[in-house]
C-alpha cells in the first residue's frame, strides 16, 4: 500500500476530528487505522506520518495535542497523546 501524502494525512485527522462531539479527541492509531483502511499490518506504519501531520496541524493552531488529558504544546508531545480540534474542554 503506497503512504499517503501530507494533506490526506493532516486532512484524515481533522475529519475524524471534527466527527466527534466537542471536547472529544481521536487517536493517532484511529486516524493511521482509517487511512489504512483496514490493512491491518499497513496502520502501524502510518503512526510516524500521523504523528508529524498532527505536530504541524498544531503548530497552525488547527488542532491541539493531549497528553494525559491536557492540552500540551506541541514541541511537549511525547509518548501517548491524543487529538482534538481547539477550544475543548473535555478529554477522550
Amino acid at each position: 500500500m503506497p503512504s499517503p501524502e501530507p494533506p490526506a494525512i493532516a486532512a484524515e485527522i481533522l475529519r475524524l476530528t471534527a466527527s466527534r462531539s466537542p471536547g472529544q479527541s481521536v487517536s493517532p492509531n484511529d486516524v493511521a487505522r482509517s487511512l489504512a483502511a483496514g490493512d491491518e499490518a499497513a496502520w502501524r506504519s502510518l503512526l510516524g506520518p500521523v504523528r508529524r501531520a498532527a505536530l504541524a496541524l498544531a503548530a497552525e493552531g488547527r488542532l491541539e495535542i493531549l497528553r494525559k488529558g491536557k492540552p500540551v504544546p506541541a514541541a511537549e508531545a511525547r509518548g501517548v497523546i491524543r487529538l482534538r480540534q481547539p477550544g475543548g474542554s473535555a478529554a477522550a
